[in-house]
């Protein structure tokens, strides 16, 4: 099993920054992809980045150029990093292991999530 936990949330001005990072502790048989999701309140939960076990990453157009996700495989964490912040990147975002539990079963974990509040 493993638990996500996510910290590094805050506030933020606008064009400012904030890095986030997920520490996903528990065993599993091998991680398939981390990834960060955010929910702005009424919203529903978007995809924000992915990456793979090999490294390849996948990113939300809104978000591209500005922020950038990185993993250290050894410390079981994920990272977050945002720039050039805007408002409208204001919500919980929340951090997602896919996982092997054995060689056979898939399953998904969710973290709690961290507050993101970027003011105009």
């Amino acid at each position: 099993q493993v638990q996500p936990v996510e910290s590094g949330g805050g506030l933020a001005q606008a064009g400012g920054s904030l890095r986030l990072a997920c520490v996903a502790s528990g065993t599993v048989y091998s991680i398939n992809r981390m990834g960060w999701y955010r929910q702005a309140p009424g919203n529903e939960r978007e995809l924000v980045a992915t990456i793979s076990s090999g490294g390849s990453t996948n990113y939300a157009d809104s978000v591209k150029g500005r922020f950038a996700i990185s993993r250290d495989s050894a410390k079981n964490t994920l990272y977050l990093q945002m720039n050039s912040l805007k408002p409208e990147d204001t919500g919980v975002y929340y951090c997602n292991v896919d996982a092997q539990v054995t060689m056979y079963i898939r399953m998904d974990y969710w973290g709690k999530g961290t507050l993101v509040t970027v003011s105009s």
